[in-house]
C-alpha cells in the first residue's frame, strides 16, 4: 500500500516526505481554505506541493459542468507533469474525464460511493478512484464494506485499454479517520491510502513500541552509570 497525504499544508508534506513513507498528495479547495489560502495563488501552490512530492499531486477541479471541468483540468495539468486532476464522480464529471484521459491527462475520480460510480469512472478513463469510507461511517453504514466491494469489482476486469498509456487503474481509499481504516483497507487490497497528517502520525505509534522504548533507555541508563 502507498500512502497520500490529504492536505495542502506544505509543512505537514516536507516533514511526511521525510520519513520515505510519502507517495503523493490529495488536496481540495477545502484544505487549501483551512491553510489560508487565496485564490490567485492556488496554482503556485499546487506548483510549490509538486517541488516537494515526486509522486502524483491530485489538485481538485471546482467546476460543476464537463466543459468548465475540463478547461480546469488542463490548466492544472500544465503547473507540473504529476499533477493529476481530481474530478467528482458524477454525469458531467464522467464525460470530463473521459476528455481527459483521451489527451493524456491523469484523472483521479473522487466522491465515489458505489461499485457502479466506480466501474463508470474506470470506462471513463480514471487512473485512479476514491471510494470514501469516512463519510458512510458518519451516517452510521458501513464505508469499510462498500470499499471492499469497489476493490473486488475493479480488480475483476482489465480497464487499461481506457486510460492513459495503458496504466493500470489504482484503488484509493479516501476519506480515511483512524489508523484502523488503514489497516482494513490494506488487507482488502486498495493499492493507496490518503490520509491526513494526524492519522499518519497516529499510525507509527503504538504503547508497546513507547513501553520498550523506555525499557531501552532505562537499562542503558543503567550501563552507562555501571
Amino acid at each position: 500500500m502507498k500512502f497520500f497525504l490529504d492536505t495542502a499544508d506544505l509543512d505537514e508534506i516536507k516533514e511526511a516526505a521525510s520519513w520515505g513513507a510519502l507517495a503523493g498528495v490529495t488536496t481540495n479547495p477545502t484544505l487549501y481554505s483551512r491553510i489560508g489560502g487565496k485564490l490567485d495563488d492556488f496554482y503556485n501552490h499546487i506548483e510549490r506541493i509538486c517541488d516537494i512530492v515526486d509522486g502524483p499531486v491530485s489538485a481538485e477541479s471546482v467546476a460543476m459542468t464537463r466543459d468548465e471541468i475540463v478547461r480546469d483540468g488542463r490548466e492544472l495539468a500544465r503547473i507540473a507533469p504529476n499533477v493529476v486532476v481530481k474530478v467528482p464522480t458524477m454525469v458531467e464529471g464522467l464525460a470530463a474525464c473521459r476528455t481527459l484521459a483521451d489527451e493524456g491527462i491523469r484523472v483521479n475520480m473522487t466522491l465515489c460511493f458505489t461499485v457502479p460510480q466506480a466501474i463508470l469512472a474506470a470506462r471513463a478513463g480514471a487512473r485512479y478512484i476514491s471510494p470514501f469510507v469516512g463519510r458512510f461511517d458518519d451516517i452510521s453504514e458501513n464505508g469499510l464494506a462498500q470499499l471492499e466491494d469497489v476493490v473486488t469489482a475493479i480488480n475483476n476486469y482489465d480497464y487499461t485499454e481506457n486510460t492513459v498509456n495503458g496504466e493500470q487503474i489504482e484503488i484509493i481509499a479516501a476519506s480515511i479517520r483512524s489508523a484502523n481504516h488503514v489497516t482494513q483497507a490494506a488487507l482488502m487490497g486498495a493499492d493507496i491510502a490518503t490520509v491526513p497528517f494526524n492519522v499518519l502520525k497516529k499510525m507509527i505509534q503504538h504503547p508497546l513500541t513507547d513501553r520498550g522504548l523506555e525499557s531501552f533507555l532505562k537499562d542503558w541508563e543503567k550501563v552507562k552509570n555501571a
